[in-house]
């Protein structure tokens, strides 16, 4: 992350879009050298660079798409979990959002001239998340506990979470949870840790198009 380096990092950054479901799309830098690991630690569907050049430019460059195109630099995992049951079928319907946000974002002026602009090329992440047709998720682990167990069949991986089929149905496991608990083995389908349903998936962002 660009975030806490400082001002005079002499390597380039990347800036990119990446699309998380209908209506969830971001803006974010990230160093040449991690390639796409960034994107794919936040569990982006897809994504596309934007430009290539030193890390102040590129955030100024983000800061201009964040206000000109009304995209964050951050998306909720919650919200992301919410959708990844329903996405597009076809690469290139999950690839429109980014389309046309990256055509509208290389015609916007005041780009740093350090900036050079990548060509569009859109990268689907749904076959490296296992995320074709995944079945709908009746909620999250809300937190592990003494004694409790998650015992399931890994349906998907994105980012941090694990879609698990248990016997209750496919949950979702936020693996940051799992900080300081031991893995044994479990009972095939088990479930006895708290869980809590999705949050209501958010809508089409605001002058999206």
């Amino acid at each position: 992350m660009a975030a806490d380096t400082i001002a005079d990092d002499p390597r380039p950054y990347h800036v990119y879009l990446a699309w998380f479901g209908p209506g969830m799309v971001k803006v974010g830098i990230t160093a040449q050298a991690r390639g796409s690991a960034r994107l794919l630690e936040q569990g982006a569907v897809c994504f596309s660079w934007l430009g290539l050049g030193p890390l102040m430019a590129a955030r100024r460059t983000e800061e201009l798409l964040r206000a000109a195109l009304r995209v964050p630099d951050r998306i909720p995992y919650a919200e992301k979990r919410a959708v990844r049951a329903a996405l597009p079928e076809t690469a290139a319907d999950r690839a429109r959002e980014v389309t046309e946000l990256y055509e509208r974002a290389v015609t916007l002026p005041a780009w740093p001239e350090s900036l050079v602009r990548e060509p569009l090329r859109v990268v689907d992440h749904v076959g490296v998340f296992g995320l074709g047709g995944l079945p709908v998720a009746v909620g999250q682990v809300s937190e592990l506990v003494a004694g409790g167990a998650v015992g399931g069949e890994l349906a998907a991986a994105a980012g941090p979470d694990l879609h698990l089929a248990t016997g209750g149905g496919v949950v979702v496991l936020d693996t940051r949870l799992m900080t300081g608990w031991g893995l044994v083995p479990a009972a095939a389908g088990e479930l006895t840790v708290p869980t809590r349903q999705f949050k209501e998936a958010a809508g089409v962002q605001d002058g999206l198009f």
